[in-house]
């Protein structure tokens, strides 16, 4: 795992490189190009907040900032577990005519992910700023639930691109699982809703969960996350993280071969 991630610093360059890459790329040809980073998660704001507030009521406060504060970091793990699953199997160019470290191709994809996150942020404070929830001083914790949620979602990208490059079918039954973890997870409702005899199954085995009430809890409660669970995921996701980065050592030098 510390040789994956120091030559990931080593390669920073290109980390960067195809980080920006990716982003320029991914709106190149629309009208409004850039401007679809912070439209997307507005639209998708509007579109649940009509379903689960007109049609679905939900009796909960302020309920669109509400949903909007765990939206966000959802559509980072998603796109990020989606798009990483294939960052190496659709990349056969770059890997057969230049030599790299191959955990640099997922990595840039979260790494993208992430800056649409961030630049979605200010969406949420102008937000919280309509509703009269502007965030306090507990936002301090915001860094360290990122860094929390980055991990998980790495370890998982690794671990899922590496396998997908022999078992393709795996691209696909990831896509169909995260539409369930989706709807698991409490975006739209409070946990407390969730039957208390799976309740712990479903937040605490749910790391997303834990990510979105503990965003929660800084942005809508004003108040520190749980500390307990969010080290938990922490120390999960670093075992799954070098389990994924051992996997990567032994089928590297296969990835350019294979795909």
């Amino acid at each position: 795992m510390f040789r994956n991630l120091r030559e990931l610093y080593q390669y920073r360059g290109l980390l960067l490189s195809l980080t920006l890459r990716e982003l320029k790329a991914r709106y190149r040809g629309s009208v409004l190009g850039f401007l679809w980073t912070f439209l997307n998660p507005t639209l998708q704001m509007l579109v649940y907040t009509l379903l689960f507030s007109v049609y679905m009521r939900q009796q909960i406060d302020n309920y669109t900032y509400f949903m909007f504060i765990g939206l966000l970091p959802w559509i980072w793990f998603s796109s990020s577990v989606n798009g990483g699953a294939s960052a190496i199997s659709d990349r056969r160019d770059l890997l057969t005519k230049v030599r790299f470290p191959a955990q640099v191709l997922p990595a840039s994809v979260v790494a993208t992910n992430l800056c649409n996150f961030v630049l979605s942020m200010p969406l949420l404070f102008v937000l919280g700023l309509i509703v009269g929830r502007w965030p306090s001083w507990h936002v301090v914790a915001f860094p360290l639930v990122v860094l929390t949620q980055l991990v998980v979602t790495l370890a998982l990208v690794y671990l899922i691109s590496a396998i997908n490059v022999v078992f393709r079918d795996l691209q696909q039954i990831v896509a169909n699982l995260l539409t369930m973890w989706f709807f698991i997870t409490p975006i739209f409702y409070q946990a407390t809703t969730i039957p208390e005899r799976f309740r712990d199954l479903m937040v605490l085995g749910n790391p997303m969960a834990v990510m979105v009430l503990s965003y929660r809890s800084i942005f809508y409660d004003r108040q520190f996350p749980a500390a307990g669970p969010l080290a938990m995921w922490f120390g999960i996701a670093l075992v799954l993280l070098a389990v994924a980065s051992v996997i990567f050592e032994r089928r590297r030098e296969e990835f350019a071969e294979v795909v």
